[in-house]
């Protein structure tokens, strides 16, 4: 069965910001990012205005499914952390629940391993949102399932009749 589309509300956005400027700060991170595997943006914290956050998005999605490819080659099932380390700044991604990708950017000021430990308890926090956004979204789906069109009991033989076939 595929996933319900994702409807988020005012209030779990606010909550899904606050999680991720609380990482932004207790990780002492220079940006956050919070993005859906579709490659969109869902939230972001810090100095978001020096990175291009369309491209940053799509890219991360992208590489988190050639590491699932990667994954399932050598027989795992996913991998999922990912660490960049660059000469000034480095990229830690995650993957949170089934839908969301945590991308935090730091520098020399913060550490790996604080880093980790703060993304560990925001993924949680994240997960139990993201959670109640597709319990919701399954109820809604079941409930328009009971829908029936008014468009249903036409055949192909009142067609024919309405054209004249």
């Amino acid at each position: 069965m595929a996933k319900p589309d994702m409807v988020m509300y005012e209030e779990e956005y606010q909550a899904l910001q606050a999680i991720i400027s609380r990482l932004q700060v207790d990780s002492a991170s220079k940006v956050v990012f919070l993005v859906d595997k579709n490659g969109q943006q869902i939230a972001a914290s810090g100095d978001v205005r020096s990175i291009d956050a369309t491209s940053l998005a799509s890219l991360t999605a992208g590489n988190v499914a050639a590491t699932d490819g990667l994954a399932k080659l050598i027989g795992e099932k996913e991998f999922s952390l990912l660490f960049h380390e660059g000469e000034k700044d480095n990229l830690h991604i995650s993957i949170v629940g089934k839908r969301g990708i945590l991308v935090v950017i730091f520098d020399q000021t913060s550490s790996l391993a604080l880093v980790r430990l703060r993304v560990k308890r925001a993924s949680r926090d994240l997960q139990e949102i993201f959670e109640k956004v597709e319990a919701r979204a399954q109820a809604s789906s079941t409930d328009t399932s009971n829908f029936e069109s008014p468009f249903s009991e036409i055949t192909d033989e009142d067609i024919d009749k309405l054209f004249g076939d």
